[in-house]
């Protein structure tokens, strides 16, 4: 059996090569974003949010979930993925880097299937279950701040129906759950939820190692 294969910048280019689909509205709300401060630290990779346009359209989902939206970029490839009459709300701190993405969206005429709901996703989140949310998504991403990521998954798994995806970005984190020295909230978070996620049985679960780690957990039935 072949061990993973590393993977350099020359084989990164090549991989998107063949594979990445982006096109000239896309590139350029990257390379806008790129240009904010933490921009590249923050903003997805093309090919992970090609990646979940790709699970919306797998799993047949109409209803979307997005904790976590910065300048709308996933937002983007997400909404352009749904089908006729699809949703997807998408839920960040403040306006401040969505206002970025806001424009985009509408250029690419899928605005309408998208709900901004802005302030502290606890909130926000508690807001969508008392609404009658429970298990009416179909697939949940989060992206968000990482000391909330437990609470978030908790939330994400009562918000999303029986046989439901649930796509957790960051859970490598940059390689520092592997290292013992570090043990700053952050870090100390995302390696809590990964454990959770390796025992919950109520789950099945696959953390692909590609961009930062991102792992899948649906829903069982």
């Amino acid at each position: 059996m072949a061990d993973q294969t590393a993977l350099s910048p020359a084989l990164l280019e090549y991989a998107r090569s063949v594979s990445l689909r982006d096109d000239a509205l896309l590139r350029e709300l990257y390379e806008l974003t790129a240009r904010l401060p933490g921009g590249r630290a923050m903003q997805i990779m093309p090919e992970e949010a090609q990646f979940l346009a790709l699970l919306v359209r797998l799993t047949g989902a109409r209803k979307v979930l997005e904790i976590g939206t910065f300048t709308g970029y996933s937002t983007l490839c997400v909404a352009r993925a749904l089908p006729p009459g699809g949703r997807l709300v998408t839920c960040d701190i403040s306006d401040k880097w969505p206002g970025v993405g806001a424009p985009f969206w509408e250029r690419a005429q899928v605005a309408d299937r998208i709900e901004l709901c802005v302030g502290d996703a606890v909130e926000t989140l508690a807001g969508l279950r008392a609404a009658g949310g429970d298990g009416t998504f179909d697939l949940v991403f989060v992206d968000a701040d990482k000391t909330g990521y437990p609470h978030y998954y908790e939330e994400a798994l009562a918000l999303v129906r029986p046989g439901g995806l649930i796509a957790v970005d960051n859970t490598l984190f940059f390689g520092r759950v592997a290292d013992p020295e570090c043990r700053d909230p952050d870090t100390e978070a995302v390696r809590a939820l990964n454990e959770r996620l390796r025992d919950d049985a109520r789950v099945d679960i696959s953390l692909l190692t590609v961009a930062d780690g991102i792992t899948l957990a649906r829903k069982r039935e």
